[in-house]
């Protein structure tokens, strides 16, 4: 019998998926027609986001498993930008009828996984499963603030220290890896995956880090973001939600750029290692980072990286003080 959903049905499917998702600290989980969520102090903090085959991954790159990891980190890491704790999670799965149901396990592990190593305790509440001509995952995620006021991106203020947790560039370089190799060529991304299994991870599988969310709000961050889409255009946000400007220190970029070359191969024709300034570019406007950004009053906590300093002035972004353009990811910009 085929293992295809199109001949399994969706409740046969989804007797094998849910097993496989770690129970979350949940009054009620899946199996009713919702979820029921405590909220500690009568708040709660929500956020959505899709993943859709083709602009936002390819399944000649990612496994199963790596992209049910993906859309767990991502979305998690949106709660910790607010200095939430995240609590569950929904799932809205979409796939055409002749995916395999042992496809959907394995997506249902990466899943399980990722919540497990980023955020012990939470796990996938509820959601649905359906069919489509691609493949996509929208995940809804839900957080509290555990009595903390929230961290939003208008509270910067000159004097402000600016800080980040987490990795700048690296997914950009395994990207830029991956499309010098391409789709059709299976032995090359073998050859990637044995070579660079470290760097690769950073686009398909990325670890944000998480707790700092709350770290960096206990410590009176004020103001953070996510940053997805690229440090200068989310840098940018802050600027511009707090009415000033972000002014980075060139040398600390510097030494990211630095981490981002000595990551890349040096001796492969197709995707030769970027020189200083092309590396820096990755790490200024590559994207998919999921670190935080966040501004300080006084000096970060521990596993946060000291960037710049807020100054007062009209929104901008400024290395060493000199005025940038922020550039980044835009889904909709022209290709």
């Amino acid at each position: 019998m085929s293992d295809d959903l199109g001949a399994v049905g969706e409740r046969a499917a989804l007797a094998r998926i849910i097993p496989r998702l770690r129970r979350a600290q949940a009054l009620l989980g899946p199996g009713d027609d919702a979820a029921l969520l405590a909220a500690p102090d009568g708040r709660v903090l929500l956020s959505t986001d899709a993943m859709i085959e083709g602009p936002d991954f390819r399944r000649a790159w990612s496994t199963p498993y790596e992209l049910g990891w993906k859309a767990m980190a991502t979305n998690l890491a949106d709660i910790a930008a607010m200095g939430g704790r995240p609590t569950g999670l929904l799932v809205a799965l979409a796939a055409p009828e002749r995916t395999s149901v042992a496809e959907l396990e394995a997506i249902a592990d990466g899943m399980a996984a990722a919540c497990d190593a980023l955020a012990p305790g939470v796990g996938v509440v509820g959601g649905d499963l359906t069919r489509a001509p691609i493949l996509s995952l929208s995940v809804t995620v839900t957080g509290s603030l555990d009595g903390r006021s929230p961290v939003l991106r208008s509270g910067a203020r000159p004097g402000d220290l600016v800080a980040y947790s987490g990795r700048l560039g690296l997914a950009a370089a395994a990207l830029r890896l991956l499309f010098a190799v391409g789709e059709e060529d299976a032995s090359g991304i073998a050859a990637l995956r044995r070579g660079r299994p470290e760097l690769l991870r950073e686009q398909l599988a990325p670890s944000p880090p998480i707790r700092d969310g709350v770290r960096a709000a206990e410590a009176g961050a004020t103001a953070m973001l996510d940053v997805s889409d690229g440090l200068l255009l989310d840098a940018s946000r802050i600027a511009g939600a707090s009415r000033v400007a972000l002014d980075l220190d060139g040398a600390a970029l510097e030494r990211l750029a630095a981490e981002v070359v000595a990551a890349l191969p040096a001796d492969e024709e197709d995707a030769p290692r970027p020189g200083r300034h092309e590396a820096l570019a990755l790490v200024l406007g590559g994207g998919e980072d999921h670190g935080l950004l966040a501004t300080f009053p006084d000096e970060p906590p521990a596993g946060f990286l000291r960037l710049g300093v807020v100054r007062e002035g009209l929104p901008a972004v400024l290395i060493d003080g000199a005025p940038v353009d922020p550039t980044g990811w835009d889904s909709f910009a022209p290709s």
